[in-house]
């Protein structure tokens, strides 16, 4: 069972938010995700969206859309990504830093997939095993940005460092993140989704 989250009245005006601002997003940015997309197809020589499935509200799998930025490598098979990470592109350091390929997420928005902001979705092995009062993480959509992706802005380059990134991630920065989505769905207010709008912006 998953604990309540948002009240209606909050629920009703972060979507509405999220769709207006969405459909403003897909039609002033769409030259530069084109312009991304061709990029990464020549780069990777293959489709230059990368779509994944992912954990949505409720456990819902869906799937999100993002400028591919890294190559198949042989040999490397995990969804930890380091910023010293092989499979990571030329043209991919650069849109992972300028956050351009987060753009097509956007349409994800606009589908009601997911929000401007929440728990960043992550693949099946993480939010849909979590348990108890944990699984209020599941009870809003997940978000582009947010309090805990602030806090681990850096993550990559955090991980690079680690002898294991995946033990790291699983034992330090992802338990943290569900405390940190935890008490952002307790204390909601949509004063604080335009304060982490605006910080992930300005960075």
């Amino acid at each position: 069972m998953i604990a309540k989250g948002l009240s209606f009245q909050s629920a009703l005006t972060k979507r509405a938010f999220d769709f207006f601002v969405s459909l403003f997003g897909l039609l002033t940015t769409s030259p530069i995700v084109l312009l991304a997309w061709f990029v990464a197809s020549v780069e990777t020589k293959s489709n230059g969206f990368f779509i994944q499935q992912r954990v949505g509200k409720n456990g819902k799998l869906f799937k999100v859309v993002k400028i591919k930025t890294m190559k198949q490598v042989e040999g490397v098979d995990t969804s930890i990504t380091a910023s010293n990470d092989v499979r990571i592109t030329k043209s991919g350091a650069f849109f992972r830093k300028t956050k351009i390929d987060e753009l097509p997420q956007l349409w994800n928005v606009l589908l009601g997939q997911m929000s401007f902001v929440g728990p960043r979705p992550d693949v099946p092995g993480y939010a849909d095993q979590l348990e108890g009062e944990d699984r209020i993480v599941l009870s809003i959509r997940p978000g582009i940005t947010g309090p805990a992706s602030l806090k681990y802005k850096d993550e990559e380059s955090l991980l690079a460092v680690q002898p294991d990134p995946k033990k790291y991630n699983d034992e330090v920065i992802w338990p943290d993140k569900v405390k940190i989505n935890r008490d952002y769905i307790k204390n909601y207010s949509f004063a604080k989704d335009i304060y982490y709008i605006w910080k992930t912006i300005v960075g």
